[in-house]
C-alpha cells in the first residue's frame, strides 16, 4: 500500500468496518494507516487493484509464539469490493500474505472470522485448516 492510497483505502476500510457492525474512531484509522507505513512496525498492509481502483485490503502483523521460535504471522483484516467478489481477490490477498510470511522466515499465517460469515468461510475452508480454537475476549 502506498502513502496516496489512502482515500481508496479508507473507503474499503470504512466498508469493512461497516460490515462487521463496528465504529473505529478516525484516531485508531490514523494510527493505523502510519503503522502500515513505519519501517519499525510490525503491522503491514497490501491491496489489490483492478483498473486503477483498490478493489481489496489486507492487514497483517507478526508476533512472536510460545509455540515456535520463528514470529507468527497474523491476518487481522481481509476485504474486497463487493463488485469483485468470487473472481479470487480475496484468495490473492491470503496468498500474497502468505509469500510475505514465508519471506520474513514465517511458518504461520491464521486468522478468524465471524461464525456469520458463511461466504468467506467457504474460502478459508479451500485454503486453510480450521483449528477448533473458540476466540475469548474481554475488553476493558
Amino acid at each position: 500500500v502506498k502513502n496516496s492510497d489512502f482515500l481508496e483505502w479508507s473507503k474499503l476500510w470504512e466498508s469493512y468496518n461497516t460490515f462487521y457492525k463496528r465504529a473505529v474512531a478516525g484516531e485508531i484509522t490514523q494510527t493505523t494507516w502510519q503503522r502500515f507505513h513505519d519501517p519499525s512496525e510490525p503491522m503491514h498492509a497490501l491491496v489489490a487493484e483492478k483498473d486503477d481502483q483498490l478493489v481489496g485490503l489486507v492487514h497483517y502483523l507478526f508476533h512472536r509464539s510460545t509455540a515456535m521460535i520463528c514470529n507468527a504471522c497474523y491476518l487481522q483484516d481481509l476485504f474486497t469490493a463487493e463488485s469483485v467478489r468470487g473472481q479470487g481477490v480475496g484468495r490473492a490477498l491470503i496468498e500474497a500474505v502468505c509469500e510475505e510470511a514465508r519471506a520474513a522466515g514465517s511458518t504461520r499465517v491464521y486468522w478468524q472470522t465471524h461464525e456469520t460469515n458463511h461466504t468467506a468461510m467457504k474460502l478459508y475452508d479451500k485454503v486453510a485448516d480450521k483449528t477448533g480454537f473458540i476466540v475469548y475476549r474481554k475488553q476493558f
